[in-house]
């Protein structure tokens, strides 16, 4: 049944988002360069000035590899978070800014605060990672996402780049179920945020 219900939001979800196959090198905000070799497809969001790329291999809201490139302090992760699996009493959704020289938990903090829009979130790991050629944190959460009540699990990476004008931040996101999506569709999450560069 909740698998239902997600198979149906995915389709009144692609009603209104234009999803387009994905492959080669593809550049995300002009700053960050990865390639594509499995069957992805990018979602053309309905707004524009978004720092991210949102693709998925199975459709929307099955699962969501998100890749930011180059967001700066006082950036926001997202300009417009999704709301649709909010409730109507809900309160505002929080909007997760960039700082400089925040540390390495409190960016995890940042991606913990963007999920929690969709239900409950919990990171279960944090290590010491990579991310685009930069030292960086690899991190795992679970999300109870309100809408289907479906259980999700999550991955991040991400690195902060030090540059003459500010910090920079290369971050990825893969979410999908916990049962049947996940396992099988981080194999090629990884394979593609294994190839992410910086451009220039």
């Amino acid at each position: 049944m909740r698998l239902l219900a997600s198979l149906l939001l995915a389709c009144s979800l692609a009603a209104c988002s234009i999803m387009t196959r994905v492959e080669g090198d593809e550049i995300v905000n002009d700053r960050l360069v990865v390639h594509v070799n499995d069957a992805w497809n990018r979602i053309a969001d309905p707004w524009e000035g978004e720092l991210y790329d949102t693709w998925t291999q199975e459709g929307l809201p099955l699962d969501q590899l998100r890749i930011w490139g180059a967001v700066k302090p006082g950036q926001t992760l997202m300009n417009r978070i999704v709301t649709y699996s909010r409730g109507a009493d809900s309160k505002d959704p929080r909007v997760p800014t960039f700082k400089e020289g925040l540390p390495a938990e409190k960016v995890v903090n940042l991606f913990e605060e963007l999920y929690a829009n969709e239900g409950a979130v919990q990171v279960t790991k944090v290590d010491r990672g990579s991310f685009a050629g930069q030292p960086g944190v690899r991190f795992e959460f679970t999300l109870d996402r309100r809408s289907d009540d479906l259980v999700l699990k999550g991955v991040g990476w991400f690195a902060v780049r030090k540059t003459a004008n500010g910090d920079e931040l290369y971050a990825a996101t893969f979410v999908a179920p916990q049962l049947a999506f996940f396992d099988r569709l981080l194999p090629q999450a990884e394979a593609v945020v294994k190839t992410a560069r910086i451009k220039g």
